[in-house]
Protein backbone atom coordinates (compact mmCIF):
# COMPACT_ATOMS: atom_id res chain seq x y z
CA UNK A 1 0.00 0.00 0.00
CA UNK A 2 1.37 3.45 -0.88
CA UNK A 3 1.76 6.18 1.73
CA UNK A 4 -1.11 8.09 0.05
CA UNK A 5 -3.36 5.03 0.29
CA UNK A 6 -2.40 4.56 3.94
CA UNK A 7 -3.23 8.21 4.63
CA UNK A 8 -6.65 7.76 3.03
CA UNK A 9 -7.25 4.55 5.01
CA UNK A 10 -6.54 6.51 8.19
CA UNK A 11 -9.04 9.18 7.12
CA UNK A 12 -6.24 11.75 6.76
CA UNK A 13 -5.04 13.94 3.92
CA UNK A 14 -2.08 16.18 3.29
CA UNK A 15 -2.79 19.90 3.52
CA UNK A 16 -1.43 22.38 1.03
CA UNK A 17 2.21 23.12 1.89
CA UNK A 18 2.32 26.28 4.01
CA UNK A 19 4.20 29.28 2.65
CA UNK A 20 7.21 30.34 4.75
CA UNK A 21 6.56 33.34 7.01
CA UNK A 22 10.16 34.62 6.98
CA UNK A 23 13.42 34.29 5.02
CA UNK A 24 13.60 30.50 4.62
CA UNK A 25 12.15 27.75 2.43
CA UNK A 26 9.83 24.94 3.45
CA UNK A 27 12.22 22.18 2.40
CA UNK A 28 15.68 21.76 0.86
CA UNK A 29 17.04 18.77 -1.01
CA UNK A 30 20.76 18.03 -1.11
CA UNK A 31 21.69 14.78 -2.78
CA UNK A 32 19.32 12.10 -1.48
CA UNK A 33 18.41 14.01 1.69
CA UNK A 34 15.50 16.38 2.20
CA UNK A 35 15.45 18.69 5.22
CA UNK A 36 11.98 20.00 6.05
CA UNK A 37 11.70 23.21 8.08
CA UNK A 38 9.73 23.14 11.30
CA UNK A 39 6.00 23.01 10.70
CA UNK A 40 3.21 24.14 12.99
CA UNK A 41 -0.12 22.35 13.56
CA UNK A 42 -1.91 24.38 10.88
CA UNK A 43 -5.27 23.35 9.43
CA UNK A 44 -6.41 25.16 6.31
CA UNK A 45 -3.56 27.61 6.86
CA UNK A 46 -4.72 28.51 10.37
CA UNK A 47 -3.79 27.54 13.89
CA UNK A 48 -6.88 26.14 15.63
CA UNK A 49 -7.48 27.27 19.24
CA UNK A 50 -6.95 23.72 20.54
CA UNK A 51 -3.38 23.80 19.16
CA UNK A 52 -2.41 26.98 21.03
CA UNK A 53 -0.91 26.95 24.48
CA UNK A 54 1.59 24.97 26.48
CA UNK A 55 2.02 21.50 27.86
CA UNK A 56 1.52 21.71 31.59
CA UNK A 57 1.26 19.17 34.40
CA UNK A 58 -2.28 17.91 34.80
CA UNK A 59 -3.44 18.74 31.26
CA UNK A 60 -4.57 15.92 28.97
CA UNK A 61 -1.96 14.63 26.53
CA UNK A 62 -4.26 13.79 23.58
CA UNK A 63 -4.52 17.37 22.21
CA UNK A 64 -0.71 17.67 22.10
CA UNK A 65 -0.43 14.29 20.35
CA UNK A 66 -3.00 15.38 17.78
CA UNK A 67 -1.13 18.66 17.26
CA UNK A 68 2.12 16.72 16.70
CA UNK A 69 0.36 14.52 14.14
CA UNK A 70 -0.92 17.61 12.35
CA UNK A 71 2.60 19.06 12.33
CA UNK A 72 3.81 15.80 10.78
CA UNK A 73 1.16 16.05 8.07
CA UNK A 74 2.43 19.55 7.31
CA UNK A 75 6.02 18.23 7.21
CA UNK A 76 4.91 15.60 4.69
CA UNK A 77 3.10 18.25 2.65
CA UNK A 78 6.36 20.21 2.35
CA UNK A 79 8.21 17.03 1.39
CA UNK A 80 5.67 16.10 -1.26
CA UNK A 81 5.65 19.64 -2.67
CA UNK A 82 9.42 19.40 -3.17
CA UNK A 83 9.83 15.82 -4.46
CA UNK A 84 6.44 15.21 -6.05
CA UNK A 85 5.35 12.05 -4.22
CA UNK A 86 5.76 10.34 -0.86
CA UNK A 87 6.38 7.10 -2.78
CA UNK A 88 10.03 8.10 -3.25
CA UNK A 89 10.76 8.19 0.51
CA UNK A 90 13.42 5.56 1.18
CA UNK A 91 13.64 6.38 4.90
CA UNK A 92 12.38 8.78 7.53
CA UNK A 93 15.77 9.60 9.03
CA UNK A 94 14.93 11.98 11.87
CA UNK A 95 12.14 14.03 13.40
CA UNK A 96 12.68 16.96 15.72
CA UNK A 97 9.85 18.02 18.01
CA UNK A 98 9.55 21.23 19.96
CA UNK A 99 6.85 21.71 22.60
CA UNK A 100 5.92 24.87 24.41
CA UNK A 101 5.97 23.89 28.06
CA UNK A 102 4.88 25.45 31.30
CA UNK A 103 7.50 24.48 33.83
CA UNK A 104 8.58 20.88 34.05
CA UNK A 105 6.63 18.51 31.83
CA UNK A 106 7.78 14.93 31.54
CA UNK A 107 5.40 13.63 28.85
CA UNK A 108 6.88 15.43 25.83
CA UNK A 109 8.12 12.11 24.36
CA UNK A 110 4.59 10.68 24.53
CA UNK A 111 3.18 13.84 22.94
CA UNK A 112 5.74 13.57 20.11
CA UNK A 113 4.50 10.05 19.42
CA UNK A 114 1.64 11.73 17.56
CA UNK A 115 4.17 12.51 14.80
CA UNK A 116 6.31 9.39 15.13
CA UNK A 117 3.36 7.00 15.08
CA UNK A 118 2.11 8.58 11.86
CA UNK A 119 5.47 8.04 10.14
CA UNK A 120 5.48 4.38 11.21
CA UNK A 121 1.88 3.95 9.98
CA UNK A 122 2.63 5.45 6.58
CA UNK A 123 6.07 4.05 5.85
CA UNK A 124 6.30 0.89 7.96
CA UNK A 125 9.86 -0.02 8.91
CA UNK A 126 11.15 2.83 6.67
CA UNK A 127 9.25 5.20 8.97
CA UNK A 128 11.17 4.30 12.13
CA UNK A 129 13.50 7.22 12.81
CA UNK A 130 15.87 8.93 15.16
CA UNK A 131 14.24 11.71 17.16
CA UNK A 132 14.81 14.66 19.41
CA UNK A 133 12.07 16.22 21.54
CA UNK A 134 12.68 19.40 23.53
CA UNK A 135 10.69 21.82 25.61
CA UNK A 136 10.79 25.52 24.81
CA UNK A 137 9.31 28.66 26.35
CA UNK A 138 7.41 29.84 23.26
CA UNK A 139 6.69 28.83 19.65
CA UNK A 140 5.48 30.93 16.69
CA UNK A 141 1.81 31.98 16.85
CA UNK A 142 1.60 30.52 20.34
CA UNK A 143 1.52 26.96 18.92
CA UNK A 144 1.83 24.08 21.34
CA UNK A 145 4.31 22.26 19.09
CA UNK A 146 6.46 22.36 15.97
CA UNK A 147 7.96 19.41 14.08
CA UNK A 148 10.83 19.26 11.56
CA UNK A 149 12.01 16.30 9.50
CA UNK A 150 14.88 14.73 7.61
CA UNK A 151 14.16 12.19 4.86
CA UNK A 152 16.19 10.01 2.52
CA UNK A 153 14.84 9.95 -1.02
CA UNK A 154 15.35 6.92 -3.28
CA UNK A 155 15.85 6.91 -7.02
Amino acid sequence: MTPAARLAALGLHLPKAAAPVANYVGAVRTGNLVFVSGQLPLQDGKLAPEHVGKLAPGLPLAPAQLAAQLCALNVLAQLEALVGSLDVVARVVRLGGFFAVDGSHESMPQAMNGASDLMAELFGERGRHARTTVGVAHLPLGAICEVEGLFEIGG
